[in-house]
């Protein structure tokens, strides 16, 4: 089995060699611990055992035995990574919307869902590496559309798992100092690293699986995933989780990283159906299909929880893996037109209103291809 390359980075491995030549005070941007009560409640939860958390069905886990393999295949490989020009971005205003649903992908994971009035954002990344270094690691590929003083009100921040590309310290701290209100939603364990960044206990909701927090009248559900954690050297001391976003009329599903399993269509049966999906489409690779789902699965998982639409996230910002940088639109695009599911691809900053679609894709990733 090959390395899971920098995805494997961006989560954790390899970072003896980034302490080394970084030069910043590395410590901060890798998080807390759980201790006291904190660690007794993720002990007591049913995902952990021998010391960590555990998948529900992965047959085997990612390893770092080829790592120097797949950096070579990074440095060396003849895959086109990198578009041949700028992305085209949307930079207009984002707007609050008091009605509806609506997502507003701003690259990689980072989406603004506004449901029903309320405001939640999901894994917001707007550091230019997802790295515990601003020196080193996986570089971003096009800049945020929208600052995020200038994003609207933010009721809930929204965190799948401890990996950089999914909680970046900086953002935090600079969310929580600007929206003093503004709630952390999070999986068990993860509030250890918020709580060292200077967030209080009472602004933290932390959730094992199938646990509930409400926020501006959005039911928020932290539901499984398949994948792993870990900001440092050691692994798996965090939950990581898919998403329920569900509001009055509205209901989105998150899928956060994860690899295919059965468990999306236990999603589906119990909170489904679902207005929109934001599925993980992107870093994917034969070494590690447990990890991180390929296009054909993201398709396969939409259908699984019974969204009516799917955008794909989780590509075209860091070049995580060894696959060209917009292949995985393509084949979500082939297997949705072969699977009947309705999939959109906005630009970064663009907003996507679900009950008023576009009529056709606008294949817009093919002009810097």
């Amino acid at each position: 089995m090959r390395a899971p390359g920098l995805a494997i980075a961006a989560g954790g491995l390899g970072l003896a060699a980034w302490v080394v030549r970084a030069g910043r005070p590395v410590p901060d941007a890798i998080g807390g611990r759980a201790t006291g009560a904190r660690a007794a409640r993720m002990q007591a939860s049913p995902e952990w055992s021998g010391g960590r958390f555990h998948n529900q069905q992965l047959r085997f886990e990612p390893s770092s035995r080829s790592l120097a393999g797949s950096v070579k295949e990074l440095v060396a490989g003849r895959q086109e990574r990198h578009p041949v020009g700028d992305v085209p971005l949307v930079r207009e205003p984002i707007v609050p919307q008091p009605v509806g649903t609506h997502v507003t992908w701003l690259g990689h994971s980072t989406v603004l869902v506004q449901v029903d009035g309320a405001v939640l954002l999901l894994d917001p990344v707007w550091s230019d590496r997802c790295s515990p270094s601003p020196q080193v690691g996986p570089r971003r590929i096009h800049p945020v559309p929208v600052a995020l003083r200038d994003l609207p009100p933010v009721d809930a921040v929204v965190i799948s798992h401890d990996h950089y590309d999914h909680l970046d310290m900086d953002s935090v701290k600079e969310l929580a100092a600007i929206r003093g209100v503004t709630r952390f939603v999070v999986p068990l364990g993860v509030g250890a690293h918020l709580e060292k960044w200077g967030i209080g206990a009472d602004r933290i909701d932390e959730l094992d699986w199938h646990e509930e927090a409400k926020v501006a009248e959005v039911r928020l559900v932290a539901t499984p995933a398949q994948h792993f954690s870990g900001r440092g050297l050691s692994r798996d001391g965090t939950l990581w989780s898919s998403w329920v976003l569900e509001g009055t009329t509205g209901k989105v599903f998150y899928s956060g990283d994860t690899g295919y399993f059965m468990g999306f269509a236990e999603i589906g049966e119990r909170y489904g159906p679902f207005d929109v999906s934001l599925v993980q489409v992107g870093a994917y690779d034969d070494g590690w299909p447990t990890i991180h789902m390929t296009p054909e699965h993201g398709v396969e998982a939409h259908l699984d929880v019974r969204a009516g639409v799917m955008v794909p996230v989780h590509w075209g910002t860091f070049n995580l893996a060894f696959h060209p940088w917009s292949e995985p639109v393509e084949r979500v695009l082939v297997e949705a037109e072969r699977r009947g599911a309705t999939v959109v691809v906005p630009r970064p900053g663009e907003r996507v209103e679900v009950t008023a679609l576009p009529d056709a894709p606008t294949y817009w990733w093919r002009s810097v291809t």
